[in-house]
């Protein structure tokens, strides 16, 4: 008998969600002869009236690997224990899918989507693989997970065309970039893009060595410069940005040194559209492979990881247990401030 497995996107999206939806069918219905049903819109798709499914073939995957998003659609408002309307629809979603044939789920989304992943698996029974997945980098099971490097992509391609604009004007340019709780992103794309002050969550910054710092490049000829703001830095001793740490910057310097030529630049959900790049490209396709091995083998309860150069499966409730962040006293860190990047704390 046919196995029947059923996957899902939930959370923001990230560019490689196609390409963990193609290796699953390609291999899951092509290789192994699965049936594969497509939940659009998350736990939506189970929970809603009519229902959103779809039967995936192969066919229906061509495109895939290239396409940003995600064929089957997402949301951040899933949550089947405190849906949309206001009541717990978990059981709802065990009864679907018992209904529907489908033995479990291939979930795939960020630390949000993981824990209901595993409350699902321990308070209604429903088998569920997790698949990681954010921009920010920040799930601690896990080395990497993809759509980063695209967006760190993002972020650089960015900062390059930003420099020779700031350099033509003498202009400060502040970019904020996406870090709700990790300055992944702030980090690599400052430092791949040349930025000349980043500043993290990890790292509350210092007004008056933002200002040591211009003071110095224009002491040297150097009458501008590139700071990265993660959406989450915030000054010491101040209060959670709230999404305003670019301008939060930007006010500060501008009312310690009113002539200064400064500007903002919030990139946004630039970073997480567009094709995927090549690295998550090939990372989401193992993750989604290792997926459907894990489910192969009855590894319910498990999510995909890059460990050491390895994909393998670690148990869901490790995969929740801790965000990853920036090690202030670590490798990138230092590396930053070898090149001569001030952090500002």
């Amino acid at each position: 008998m046919s196995r029947h497995v059923g996957i899902l996107t939930g959370g923001g999206d990230a560019p490689g969600l196609n390409a963990v939806i193609r290796a699953v069918v390609k291999y899951g219905v092509g290789q192994k002869g699965w049936l594969i049903t497509g939940i659009e819109d998350a736990f939506d798709g189970l929970i809603a009236r009519p229902m959103r499914l779809r039967r995936l073939v192969p066919r229906s995957c061509g495109g895939l690997l290239q396409k940003g998003g995600t064929m089957l659609g997402t949301t951040n408002r899933g949550d089947p224990f405190s849906w949309r309307d206001g009541k717990n629809h978990a059981h709802d979603v065990r009864v679907e899918l018992d209904r529907l044939g489908i033995e479990g789920l291939i979930v795939v989304g960020g630390d949000g989507t993981m824990r209901i992943a595993q409350r699902l698996m321990i308070e209604e029974g429903v088998p569920v693989v997790g698949v990681p997945k954010t921009i920010d980098n920040d799930l601690g099971a896990t080395d990497q997970t993809f759509g980063f490097q695209s967006a760190v992509d993002c972020v650089t391609d960015a900062l390059d065309r930003l420099h020779t604009t700031a350099e033509s004007h003498d202009r400060c340019i502040v970019v904020e970039v996406m870090g709700r709780d990790a300055g992944f992103i702030a980090m690599h794309g400052g430092i791949a893009g040349g930025a000349d002050i980043i500043l993290i969550p990890e790292l509350p910054w210092d007004l008056a060595r933002l200002r040591a710092k211009l003071e110095q490049r224009r002491n040297i000829g150097r009458p501008f410069s590139l700071i990265v703001v993660s959406e989450a830095a915030r000054p010491i001793g101040g209060p959670d940005p709230k999404g305003r740490a670019g301008q939060l910057v930007v006010d500060a310097l501008k009312e310690a040194e009113p002539d200064l030529d400064i500007r903002l630049m919030v990139l946004g959900h630039l970073q997480r559209g567009g094709s995927p790049v090549a690295v998550d490209r090939v990372l989401a396709t193992r993750f989604g492979i290792t997926a459907v091995d894990l489910v192969s083998e009855g590894r319910w309860g498990e999510m995909v990881a890059l460990r050491d150069g390895r994909v393998i499966g670690v148990p869901l409730s490790e995969a929740v247990k801790a965000n990853r962040v920036v090690d202030v006293a670590g490798e990138l860190v230092h590396t930053a401030r070898a090149v001569g990047v001030e952090l500002g704390g």
